[in-house]
């Protein structure tokens, strides 16, 4: 992997630090506000939603810009939203301060997914996705927790100030190792992408079903995972002690998973999004059943770790590759995707609680929305086969060399 795809991975562990943070800062930060925990709990919301807007929104704003500029400024704000996320003196301040922040990270995932595969040949675009990924998974093993910690011994602001250092670490990282690039079309732009012919995309059927295969992989994993916490206290009766560490081991997990799915996918994609896909209702399934015994609910959350994320890095490759004509808005479009998914999924994982199902029902949810996940692959991967034969009957030469770039190839009505 080229330095800059690395350079954007650690951009990536700042940016899920700050997204996935709060989970462990709620409590004091409601404290010091004097608001509810719910409303508290609203600041993570506001990050999903905004990442859902703002990834689109963001893409095609910047469509013509140099994308290393790009980075850049979306970097600088985000860095800026934490600043002043930590000398927030109110509520409202702190609130405004989480969606500027989520745009800004939205619009870095959507130009830095771009750049990451614009740098490596086609047959390496999994591998790179899987490095942006793996930030994302070390953000959980150590961001997370030490953003709680820094919470618990040196007040919630300090941890806003940690991942604003972060960010300027990414920042500088980007200006010295991301390649810089000209004006999108020339000098004068006249050859530039248009926002009008990147929106194409939108009317091939594969992209549409790797938009919904993602989101519903997505809120399958957090449908249970945000519940995790009380499934493991409350039904398999462990001390809160344990809680971190157990989150810890799901940290573990999505990072091996992140490394597998970065060196099988891009050989065998759909091989891998089946595979992991099917090893995640598995294990929720497993967990359904046995989450009364400890033992086995700890070794299955590492275990879950390890199959949602083996997926990550396949269906990422595999939106680029149907929307290999407009890379940007395909960044933007799997980043909405996994946000709404993340967003779904606990509200769905809510309605099963409040309902009085327990929360081993909540892994049944994330299993059924799993075997949903699978429906849409088979179909996605129906419809490739019959691309490709008819690329390759064409004498394209693209057929089965290309393992999965003939769909963006073949326009499907």
């Amino acid at each position: 992997m080229p330095p800059a795809v690395h350079v954007l991975g650690l951009s990536v562990f700042a940016l899920g630090t700050s997204e996935f943070m709060l989970s462990g800062l709620l409590q004091p930060i409601a404290r010091d506000m004097d608001v509810s925990i719910p409303r508290a709990g609203l600041l993570v919301s506001a990050f999903a939603i905004g990442m859902v807007v703002g990834a689109p929104v963001l893409a095609a704003a910047t469509l013509r810009l140099p994308r290393r500029t790009t980075l850049v400024a979306l970097l600088a704000v985000f860095g800026l939203g934490q600043v002043a996320g930590a000398l927030s003196p109110s509520y409202g301040v702190l609130f405004a301060s989480r969606v500027v922040s989520a745009l800004a990270c939205a619009g870095f995932w959507a130009v830095g997914a771009a750049v990451a595969v614009s740098l490596v040949p086609a047959d390496a675009r999994a591998r790179a996705m899987a490095v942006m990924v793996g930030g994302l998974s070390v953000a959980n093993i150590v961001g997370v927790p030490a953003g709680a910690l820094l919470g618990q011994h040196a007040g919630w602001r300090a941890a806003f100030w940690a991942v604003a250092g972060l960010s300027v670490l990414g920042l500088a990282g980007v200006l010295a190792l991301v390649p810089a690039t000209a004006r999108a079309g020339g000098s004068d732009g006249a050859d530039a992408p248009r926002l009008r012919s990147e929106l194409a995309i939108y009317r091939d059927r594969q992209v549409w079903l790797a938009l919904v295969t993602t989101a519903l992989n997505a809120a399958a994993v957090f449908s249970l995972f945000s519940y995790l916490a009380p499934l493991l206290t409350e039904t398999a009766g462990l001390k809160e002690s344990w809680v971190p560490t157990v989150l810890a081991l799901f940290g573990v997990g999505a990072l091996i998973g992140t490394a597998i799915g970065g060196r099988i996918a891009d050989a065998h994609l759909f091989g891998t999004m089946y595979g992991g896909i099917a090893a995640s209702a598995a294990v929720m399934t497993l967990l359904a059943l046995t989450a009364h015994v400890a033992v086995a609910a700890v070794g299955l959350a590492l275990l879950l770790g390890v199959a949602a994320f083996v997926t990550a890095p396949a269906l990422n490759a595999r939106m680029f590759n149907v929307a290999n004509a407009a890379p940007t808005l395909a960044g933007a479009t799997t980043t909405s995707a996994f946000n709404i998914g993340n967003t779904v999924g606990p509200w769905l994982g809510g309605l099963v609680i409040s309902a009085g199902w327990g929360y081993p029902a909540v892994a049944w949810l994330g299993a059924g929305l799993a075997a949903a996940a699978l429906g849409t692959t088979a179909v996605a991967s129906r419809l490739h086969r019959g691309a490709s034969r008819v690329v390759a009957r064409s004498g394209s030469g693209a057929g089965a060399g290309d393992r999965d770039g003939t769909a963006g190839l073949v326009r499907r009505g």
